[in-house]
C-alpha cells in the first residue's frame, strides 16, 4: 500500500514538474517567435525578400516540387520520401504524423537502387497501430543509453532474485528473446531509414534532454525510495554485489554468445545492407544531416564516382562524377563561393541540373573548388594559415585546370577501351565534347581558365560555356557591398594576418548552424526575421538564405569556406570596375607572376574565347546585378566573342538551389547546340608567366 502511495506521489509530481519546464520553455519560445513577428512587421521591404519563399517557407532539407501523377510511377522512394516530409511538415509544424507517413496506398514504387523502399514495404504491422508503435520505438531508442545506466541497479536486483530460482530451459527462453530482438531491431532499422532526413533543431534538442534529465532524477528517486521501504531487499542487492559465482557467470555468458542479434531483417530476396560509417552514425544520434553528395546521387538510384585530383601546388580536390561511360558528351558543373557540388543536385530527380543533364545522355562530373574546412592536401602538416593562401587566380589557373585534364584523361581511355576506332572516326581530335555549367564565382573562375589557357596556347577542351550569374564585373552593387570593399581595402594589413579564411572552424559551432537552420523552419517569425536581415545585409537580395543554411554541405563534419584573399580579389575587382586577376600590391610580385606591374585584365583578351558562351542573369539578382552580365556579353561581342544574353526573375540563389523549370529548360536546349570543338590557335607574343608559389602581399 505504502508502495503505491510513494510511485503514485513521484508519477505525479514527475509529470507535474515536465509540464512546468515544457510550458516554461514554450512561452520562452513562443515571446521570442512573437517579438520577431512583431520586429519583421516593423521592417520594409519584406514583402519582396519573402516574395519566393511561399508561406515563409524556409526548408533546410531536400525538396523537389509536386510530382505530376507521370511521374509517380518513375522516381525513386528516397525523393518521394523527402517530399512527403516536406508536405507533412507544412501542414503540422515539427511533428510527423507517422501513422499517415507510412501509409503503403501512399507509396510509389522503388527505383532498384533504393534499399528503404525494400525495407519499407516489408512492414506488416497493422496500420492503425503502426504510428504509435513508431513512435515508441523512437523514444525507446534514443532513451536506451540513460534508461541502461540508470537500470543498471534493478537488473542487479534481478539476477540475485534469479540466483534463489532454478534456471528456465534456456532454448525456448533464448528464441523468443531472439525474436523480440529481430522485431524490435527490424523497426529500429526501418525508423532510421525512413527519418534520416528528420532533423531536430535546438528547442527540440532542449525539450529531449529535459525530457531525459527528469526522467533520469525520478528513476533514481524511485529506486532510491524502493530500497528504502523494502530494506530486506535492500540487503540482498548489496550482499549480491559482493557475492561471485563464476560459473553461473560463465553460464550466462556462453548462453548470451549463442542468441545472434541480425543486423537487418531483410529477406533472402533482398541484398545485404550496406555498412553504416561511424560518421554517418553519430550524425543519426545527432539528429543532423549526414547526406554527402554520394548519398543524394546513390539514394536516388544514380551512378556514383568520387574522383581525387591534385593540383600542381598539392591541393587534393573533390571531382565527382555521374558516369556514362560510354557517352561522347560531357557536361562540368562548377558551383560558386561558399558553395560545392551538393547545389547541383540538391532539387531531387526532377529538379537538378545535374540528374536533368545525366537523363540527357551526358557523362556529368561536379567539380569542387579548394577550400573546405577539413584542408585536404598532399601536405598533411600544412597549417591553416598556408592552406587559405589562396586567391581567385588558383581557381582559375590551378583548380579548373587540374578537373578538366583528369576528365580529358578519364574520357579518353574509356572511349578508347569502349570503342578502339574512335581515333580514325575523330582524327586525332577530341573524341568527346566537354560542356561547362558554372555558376557566380565559378563563372569567373572558368572565363580566367579559357583566357589563360589562350595565352599559355594551351588546349582549353571545352565546347561550350553556360555561365549563371557569373562574377568578375561588380562596380554596379549596393551600398552593403561598397562598405564591406572599402572596409576590405582599409583593413587588410590588420586581418589577412589573423584572418586567413572565413569559416565556422569547430564541429560543435557548424551543427549549432545546422540545427538552427531547423529552428528558422519551425518557428517562421523568426526564421522571416532572419531571412529578412540576411537579405538587408547582401543587398536585398531574395534568395533563400535561411534555407540554404540547412543544406547538408554545412555540417558538423565539413563545410565550404572562403579565402580571405579570395574575398579581397573580389573587392579589388569592385574598386578597379575591370575583371582583372589578384593584384599583388607591388609592382615587382605583380611583374614576376603576369610580367607587367599591373595585373592581368582578362576582359581585355576576351577576343581569345573562340567558343560560343551563353551568358544568364537574374532580374532580382542583387549579388550579380543584371546590368553586370550584361557588360561580360557587352565586352564579347565587342570582340567578336559568339555570346548569348538571357534574364530570368531570380534572384542569385536560384540558378541552384531552387527548382526553376524554365531556368533547366533554357540550359539543356543550349546544351544541346553543343558543336564539335574549333581548332584552337593563340596568338605569338601573349605568354602569362607561370605561377611558382603565392607571392605573399
Amino acid at each position: 500500500m505504502m508502495q503505491r502511495l510513494v510511485d503514485n506521489a513521484i508519477a505525479v509530481t514527475k509529470e507535474s514538474v515536465k509540464t512546468v519546464t515544457y510550458e516554461s520553455l514554450n512561452n520562452i519560445v513562443r515571446l521570442i517567435n512573437g517579438v520577431s513577428a512583431l520586429l519583421l512587421a516593423l521592417l520594409p521591404g519584406k514583402a519582396n525578400i519573402l516574395e519566393g519563399i511561399h508561406g515563409w517557407e524556409l526548408r533546410p532539407t531536400f525538396r523537389g516540387p509536386r510530382f505530376p501523377r507521370w511521374m509517380e510511377n518513375g522516381v525513386s522512394s528516397f525523393n518521394q520520401l523527402i517530399h512527403e516530409l516536406s508536405v507533412d511538415s507544412d501542414t503540422e509544424g515539427s511533428s510527423i504524423d507517422y501513422e499517415e507517413e507510412y501509409s503503403d496506398d501512399d507509396m510509389s514504387p522503388a527505383s532498384p537502387c533504393s534499399q528503404s523502399s525494400r525495407v519499407s514495404r516489408s512492414s506488416s504491422i497493422p496500420k492503425e497501430r503502426t504510428g504509435w508503435m513508431w513512435i515508441s520505438y523512437i523514444f525507446y531508442w534514443i532513451l536506451f543509453p540513460a534508461r541502461f545506466v540508470l537500470g543498471l541497479p534493478g537488473l542487479l536486483c534481478r539476477s540475485s532474485n534469479e540466483r534463489s530460482t532454478p534456471p528456465s530451459p534456456g532454448g525456448s527462453q533464448f528464441s523468443r528473446r531472439s525474436s523480440s530482438l529481430n522485431k524490435v531491431q527490424f523497426l529500429k532499422d526501418h525508423i532510421i531509414q525512413r527519418t534520416t532526413d528528420r532533423r531536430r533543431g535546438v528547442i527540440e534538442d532542449l525539450h529531449l534532454a529535459i525530457e531525459i534529465f527528469i526522467e533520469a532524477v525520478f528513476d533514481l528517486v524511485h529506486k532510491a525510495a524502493h530500497f528504502v521501504l523494502h530494506p530486506l531487499y535492500a540487503l540482498r542487492t548489496l550482499f549480491g554485489l559482493f557475492s561471485s559465482d563464476s560459473n553461473r557467470f560463465q553460464d550466462t555468458y556462453d548462453s548470451a554468445s549463442e542468441a545472434t542479434v541480425p543486423t537487418a531483417t531483410l529477406g533472402d530476396d533482398y541484398p545485404a545492407p550496406t555498412e553504416t560509417t561511424d560518421r554517418n552514425t553519430s550524425f543519426q544520434a545527432l539528429n543532423t544531416d549526414a547526406r554527402t553528395c554520394q548519398d543524394v546521387i546513390t539514394e536516388l538510384g544514380y551512378p556514383y564516382e568520387a574522383i581525387h585530383v591534385i593540383t600542381s601546388d598539392g591541393y587534393v580536390l573533390h571531382l565527382e562524377r555521374i558516369p556514362r561511360r560510354d557517352s561522347r558528351k560531357a557536361v562540368y558543373l562548377q558551383h560558386g563561393i561558399l558553395d560545392s557540388s551538393m547545389g547541383w543536385v540538391s532539387n531531387g530527380v526532377v529538379g537538378s541540373p545535374a540528374f536533368a543533364a545525366y537523363d540527357q545522355g551526358y557523362d556529368v562530373f561536379l567539380g569542387n573548388f579548394r577550400g573546405l574546412v577539413s584542408r585536404e592536401h598532399v601536405d598533411k602538416s600544412i597549417s591553416s594559415r598556408q592552406y587559405w593562401q589562396y586567391s581567385i587566380n588558383e581557381h582559375g589557373t590551378q583548380d579548373i585546370p587540374a578537373m578538366i585534364e583528369k576528365i580529358h584523361q578519364i574520357k579518353t581511355a574509356e572511349l578508347k577501351l569502349s570503342q578502339p576506332d574512335i581515333e580514325e572516326e575523330t582524327n586525332g581530335d577530341q573524341p568527346y565534347k566537354l560542356c561547362a555549367v558554372c555558376h557566380s564565382l565559378g563563372g569567373a573562375a572558368i572565363l580566367m581558365y579559357v583566357v589563360t589557357q589562350r595565352i599559355e596556347e594551351k588546349p582549353h577542351r571545352l565546347s561550350r560555356l553556360i555561365l549563371l550569374s557569373p562574377a568578375g564585373f561588380h562596380e554596379d552593387s549596393s551600398f552593403m557591398f561598397s562598405v564591406v570593399e572599402y572596409s576590405f581595402h582599409l583593413l587588410t594589413p590588420l586581418l589577412q594576418p589573423l584572418v586567413p579564411g572565413i569559416y565556422i572552424p569547430t564541429r560543435f559551432f557548424r551543427m549549432l548552424l545546422n540545427k538552427l537552420a531547423r529552428d528558422f523552419h519551425n518557428y517562421p517569425a523568426v526564421g522571416g526575421l532572419v531571412q529578412t536581415l540576411m537579405s538587408y545585409f547582401v543587398g536585398g537580395d531574395s534568395s533563400n538564405w535561411v534555407g540554404v543554411l540547412g543544406i547538408p554541405h554545412y555540417n558538423m563534419n565539413d563545410m565550404p569556406g572562403v579565402s580571405f584573399l579570395v574575398a579581397l580579389h573580389l573587392a579589388q575587382m569592385k574598386r578597379s570596375k575591370r575583371f582583372r586577376m589578384f593584384d599583388y600590391g607591388r609592382a615587382s610580385a605583380n611583374m614576376e607572376v603576369y610580367g607587367s606591374p599591373e595585373p592581368l585584365d582578362l576582359g581585355e583578351y576576351y577576343g581569345l574565347i573562340d567558343i560560343p558562351v551563353d551568358l544568364v542573369a537574374g532580374r532580382k539578382d542583387k549579388i550579380i546585378r543584371p546590368s553586370m552580365v550584361k557588360k561580360h556579353y557587352k565586352v564579347m561581342k565587342d570582340a567578336g566573342v559568339n555570346a548569348s544574353y538571357n534574364v530570368f526573375e531570380y534572384a542569385h540563389l536560384d540558378f541552384t538551389f531552387s527548382h526553376r523549370e524554365e531556368l533547366l529548360a533554357y540550359v539543356m536546349s543550349r546544351l544541346l547546340l553543343v558543336e564539335p570543338p574549333s581548332k584552337q590557335s593563340s596568338p605569338k607574343g601573349l605568354k602569362m608567366k607561370k605561377k611558382g608559389q603565392q607571392v605573399n602581399s
